[in-house]
């Protein structure tokens, strides 16, 4: 007898949809997070790009949050920077951490799966990542636009 496979990998994270569940959050996040369901901007900045990855740099200063953004693809991040963060997740979790310089965490999503969150920088010191996402994955990857691409600076 074969075991029955999971519906969704360990890092999908289901968007609740009782509005309770988010009660705990400041006043409007909830707003922003459906409003910013689909953007697929996982950095501040997109610095390379092929058929198979994308490439990120991520920045984060003291008080700042990034933009509410979805994960559908494997991809790994990398903090330069120690320093605190707050994440929000689509399920209504709010969780606290502490990162530190090298730390690295790999992420995979399966078909249908993703992690919908933001970060807040709730330290003194900037959150620098790197952030590579793996476009192969088994979900089209999401549109990134034009100026969230990095470009070279035009002369003078």
């Amino acid at each position: 007898m074969s075991k029955e496979q999971p519906k969704h990998s360990s890092d999908h994270i289901e968007t609740a949809t009782d509005p309770a569940a988010f009660a705990h959050w400041p006043a409007g996040m909830r707003e922003e997070m459906l409003e910013h369901a689909n953007n697929g901007c996982v950095g501040s900045i997109l610095v390379s790009e092929t058929d198979r990855v994308r490439v990120w740099h991520f920045r984060i200063g003291p008080g700042e949050r990034s933009p509410f953004h979805r994960h559908v693809n494997p991809y790994f991040w990398t903090v330069l920077t120690a320093g605190k963060g707050r994440g929000y997740f689509s399920s209504g979790k709010v969780q606290d951490v502490t990162f530190y310089p090298g730390e690295t965490r790999h992420f995979y999503y399966g078909p249908g799966d993703y992690k919908l969150h933001m970060v807040e920088n709730t330290g003194e010191t900037e959150l620098l990542f790197c952030t590579v996402e793996f476009l192969d994955g088994t979900n089209e990857p999401l549109f990134v636009p034009n100026e969230n691409r990095l470009s070279a600076p035009q002369p003078v």
